[in-house]
């Protein structure tokens, strides 16, 4: 039987590695796969028998850009680290690998960002307003966005193609278009059992208290977006990350 998560694991190891060796500024690339992975810098530095200082630097740029196979090392300790506390961002990647291509359907714009932009500044973006009081931490960064077809991603995606509107990493935007009341999306997330960085809906006045509610059990920032047409979001969206 084939190991899905061992083939995901090479395979993000592989794609961070090129994403940070092409990258412009690596040292932002370098924090914003620390960050996805929720690991601190004492952490990391723990595991690789450095001091926090080193990854301080690397991270801000004060030092040359590391060579390859420092960067190898790097990548290796945040996935071994994320595998001996049970797997959890190989896992959540290795769902969106696999994935049909048909979720390409409904997705009308996805991106990922080289680095990490607060949820405040996402939302002031395309000015949509946070719902939700309790709900996670607006001061996080997310990663990328996801804008969706709500009618076809609820239609026609099954339940595992739904987990493949991820991207890269659940620490994302999810933006869904077209929505009638907000409830429905918030109950496929629920279902996913992955919780994305923050939600956004689009083409209501009002959001379903069911929505709202969802949203601060599973600790999920909301937000509505008062951009009248899906262009102008996607539009807004471009000059981010």
């Amino acid at each position: 039987m084939v190991d899905e998560t061992g083939l995901a694991k090479e395979k993000l190891a592989k794609d961070i590695v090129g994403e940070i060796v092409l990258s412009e500024n690596p040292e932002r690339v370098l924090k914003k796969w620390r960050n996805i992975f929720n690991f601190s810098q004492k952490k990391l530095a723990g595991y690789l028998g450095i001091t926090s200082s080193v990854i301080s630097d690397y991270e801000s740029g004060r030092r040359k850009s590391p060579g390859i196979n420092v960067i190898k090392k790097y990548v290796n300790a945040l996935l071994e680290l994320d595998s001996r506390r049970g797997g959890k961002v190989i896992k959540s990647f290795a769902q969106s690998f696999l994935q049909s291509p048909e979720i390409s359907k409904a997705v009308i714009d996805i991106r990922e960002f080289s680095s990490g932009v607060e949820i405040n500044s996402f939302c002031r973006k395309i000015n949509a307003n946070i719902l939700t009081k309790k709900a996670g931490k607006v001061e996080r960064e997310i990663y990328g966005y996801t804008v969706i077809d709500s009618v076809k991603a609820i239609s026609e995606l099954s339940f595992n193609q739904l987990i493949g509107l991820y991207g890269t990493t659940t620490q994302r935007a999810l933006v869904f278009t077209g929505v009638t009341t907000g409830r429905t999306p918030m109950v496929a997330i629920k279902l996913t059992n992955l919780q994305p960085g923050l939600v956004v809906l689009h083409g209501i006045e009002k959001v379903d208290d069911v929505a709202k509610n969802i949203a601060e059990a599973e600790n999920i920032p909301l937000a509505l977006c008062r951009l009248e047409g899906v262009e102008d979001v996607v539009s807004m969206l471009k000059g981010l990350g």
